[in-house]
């Protein structure tokens, strides 16, 4: 336990005040919404929904990009074992192709609340976007994941259940080590869509490929 919030014990942590500001006024339960894979050029988008239980918060909860690799694994699964609800949702790359990538984070935004075990009264989500058409009412919160705890977890969820998704594709599809890079963009990955072509995962809306069909 010690190694692993080694990396995060000097930083400010989200809290879990602004849901419980809510609580107290009798608006809940609270889900934190927050998404992973918008920026890749392959896979699709996931969004996860969280909804944490005030008496059995879990530990070392932080945005998911001040979390190393083997930290991000073990708060998920502590987010896994005293949440109340946890849902997630992916935008495929058709989706993303078809209707773009902001649409396809709100669609599995969508999914995901709806997708929530526990009806939630009140969503938070990061950003500065509040997604229609939503299950209930909520808010946007600029840095939330840095903010929020309940976001925070939701980022966590999803950059751990991509990356792992990510994993399995590569599998299948080695050439392009999406098991490295998640499908961004790294050297690696770009000199291998060079040399490969793209898969069926890559986002074909995205640059390099939109300008190279254009």
């Amino acid at each position: 336990m010690v190694k692993l919030y080694a990396c995060t014990r000097n930083m400010k942590r989200p809290h879990y005040r602004i849901e419980s500001r809510l609580l107290a006024k009798g608006v809940g339960p609270v889900a934190g919404v927050d998404e992973a894979g918008r920026g890749p050029l392959a896979g699709p988008v996931a969004a996860a929904a969280v909804i944490l239980d005030k008496r059995k918060l879990p530990r070392g909860v932080n945005d998911s990009k001040a979390l190393d690799v083997e930290a991000r694994e073990e708060v998920y699964e502590d987010i896994m074992s005293r949440a109340l609800a946890v849902s997630v949702a992916f935008g495929a790359v058709g989706e993303i192709d078809t209707i773009n990538i902001r649409q396809a984070t709100f669609a599995a935004m969508r999914r995901a609340c709806a997708g929530l075990s526990l009806r939630p009264a009140y969503i938070l989500i990061d950003g500065c976007d509040f997604p229609d058409r939503l299950a209930c009412p909520g808010e946007a919160i600029v840095k939330g994941d840095a903010k929020c705890m309940s976001i925070a977890a939701a980022s966590i969820v999803a950059k751990v259940t991509r990356d792992r998704l990510m994993r399995r594709l590569a599998d299948h599809h080695p050439a392009y080590g999406f098991e490295r890079h998640s499908g961004y963009a790294t050297e690696f990955h770009v000199a291998a869509i060079a040399k490969n072509g793209p898969s069926p995962f890559h986002r074909m809306s995205f640059s390099p490929f939109r300008a190279a069909a254009e």
